[in-house]
């Protein structure tokens, strides 16, 4: 009978327990606030811009109507080409741009 007793006891414990951990970390959260690192942001931008190239390139390419392999062998690794020139175009858009803003 006591372990009964002791299994509910535990039983009602555990969502209070957890409930009183989510409020005291819910407070340390308010607390500390998280900083972005210069090396995050240019990669989020880089992911951004690789984004927003590779959905232009899928638009143009299905208004065009063209055709394009659906592998491409570079360095004997196969590869997707949309992505991979979305991602080399978003690569070179930063030196690109330093050549033409010569401020």
């Amino acid at each position: 009978m006591i372990s009964l007793l002791i299994f509910f006891t535990l039983a009602l414990m555990l969502p209070v327990s957890i409930w009183l951990r989510m409020c005291w970390l819910r407070q340390q959260a308010g607390k500390v606030e998280p900083k972005a690192s210069p090396l995050s942001l240019a990669v989020q931008e880089l992911l951004a811009a690789a984004g927003g190239i590779y959905l232009s390139l899928i638009m143009l390419l299905s208004f065009l109507k063209i055709d394009v392999p659906e592998k491409i062998l570079l360095l004997g690794v196969a590869m997707d080409p949309l992505p991979c020139l979305a991602i080399g175009l978003a690569i070179v858009q930063p030196l690109v741009m330093r050549l033409f803003n010569k401020n």
